[in-house]
């Protein structure tokens, strides 16, 4: 499965899509650098995404207060992946670069669908609300 930006997948908000299209790019680089075999490369990309997508939830979750939208049950969706990201990269340092030809594809698809729940489940709960909004809205 590849998964690139497109405009199909937009929110509705600028600061969301630009999110979103960084967080895709960081997922290819993680990937490139599990491909790889360099733990420590590696560890950094994913340390970047991991740091990435936490702004990434608190823009989202700003976002909703300032348009006033319940997010407690999006919020716990995006806390339940960031445990998920976390998991995976806690096992990944364990691997301390060394991955056999499976783990880099069950790692690499993880991250994949990991990415496909979050930009097709989750995000289009807030779609409907956030393209009744002016696009360049700010939290």
């Amino acid at each position: 499965m590849k998964l690139q930006w497109s405009d199909s997948l937009s929110v509705g908000n600028a600061l969301m899509d630009s999110d979103h299209r960084n967080l895709l790019g960081m997922i290819g680089t993680v990937e490139h650098a599990l491909r790889s075999g360099n733990g420590q490369i590696l560890s950094q990309a994913f340390q970047r995404l991991v740091v990435s997508v936490s702004i990434h939830f608190v823009n989202e979750e700003r976002l909703a207060q300032a348009i006033d939208l319940d997010f407690d049950n999006h919020k716990k969706l995006n806390q339940y992946l960031q445990r998920e990201l976390e998991h995976m990269r806690i096992e990944l340092d364990a691997k301390n670069g060394i991955w056999s030809d499976g783990a880099i594809e069950h790692f690499s698809h993880s991250l994949k669908n990991w990415m496909a729940a979050h930009l097709g489940r989750d995000e289009r709960l807030l779609k409907p609300v956030l393209v009744a909004q002016p696009y360049d809205l700010k939290p």
